[in-house]
């Protein structure tokens, strides 16, 4: 009886046992049998308008549940190609994110079709103190004389993306780069008017949320517009806002008008002094 019972525990493990073996090789034999495919991933970070080499490159098996759009299979396919957007360590090298064959490589093979690149010189205060970085949005203002020869702070093009920052595409990091220019993507229209923006006055960067996509069409800020009366900022309202209430002013009475020969005084007749002995007396 004493043998019997450490034989039965003995049995039951090695029960146990088989049956784990059973349900991990079970599991192991499912996931062999996923369908994979082969699909060209980046080996190593590449940055915007890198021209890729074979080492810089290689081919993984990918899961075809996790379907690509227009993955590329072949290491020989995209050999030479120029890649137009930030690519990190083990990310698919897709159709999309190549430039179109032919490209020389750098920053023109980001713009698409239709699309310039234009650099603005900034400062530190200019620049947003040097938030405005790669894949960022910017609005862009002008301070100029108006036509009445007065200061006026306007924005003059909204959403503009920015490429790059002094001579670089893009970066791995958040944090702010000063830097002395900042190249925009803009349309030929609105590089004419930053082109002549800048010329007629000082140009300033906006950063904006990347999420907001809405217009805001102002009239600007003008020296009145900041030197109100009660200086309140909410006073300062954009010029669709709620109309001041006008107060009516009663109008100063005239003055009377005194004629000339009312106003002229009578002259005043001679007085002479006569002295008697020790009496005073006016003549």
């Amino acid at each position: 009886m004493k043998i019997t019972r450490p034989l039965m525990v003995i049995t039951i493990s090695l029960l146990v046992g088989a049956a784990a073996v059973l349900v991990a090789a079970k599991w192991v034999s499912t996931q062999a049998s996923v369908a994979t495919s082969k699909v060209v991933v980046a080996s190593r970070d590449l940055e915007v308008g890198t021209r890729l080499r074979p080492d810089m490159v290689q081919t993984v098996e990918w899961p075809t549940s996790a379907a690509l759009k227009d993955p590329l299979t072949d290491v020989a396919k995209v050999q030479d190609r120029v890649i137009n957007t930030q690519i990190l360590r083990g990310e698919p090298i897709i159709a999309t994110k190549l430039a179109p064959p032919g490209e020389k490589g750098g920053l023109s093979a980001v713009l698409s079709e239709g699309r310039r690149a234009i650099t603005v010189k900034v400062n530190e205060i200019v620049g947003v103190a040097g938030f405005a970085l790669p894949g960022n949005y910017v609005d862009v203002m002008v301070n100029t004389p108006d036509e009445s020869n007065r200061p006026v702070s306007k924005i003059v093009l909204e959403r503009i993306l920015v490429l790059a920052v002094a001579q670089e595409t893009s970066t791995s990091e958040a944090k702010p780069r000063l830097v002395n220019a900042v190249t925009l993507d803009v349309s030929p229209a609105e590089a004419e008017g930053i082109d002549l923006a800048r010329s007629i006055g000082s140009l300033s960067l906006v950063l904006r949320s990347q999420s907001d996509k809405t217009s805001s069409i102002t009239a600007g800020v003008r020296k009145n517009d900041l030197l109100r009366i009660s200086g309140s900022p909410a006073d300062l309202r954009p010029k669709d806002g709620p109309k001041a209430t006008a107060v009516a002013v009663a109008p100063a009475k005239p003055k009377a008008v005194q004629t000339k020969s009312a106003a002229a005084k009578a002259p005043e007749p001679e007085k002479f002094e006569v002295i008697r002995g020790l009496k005073k007396s006016f003549d």
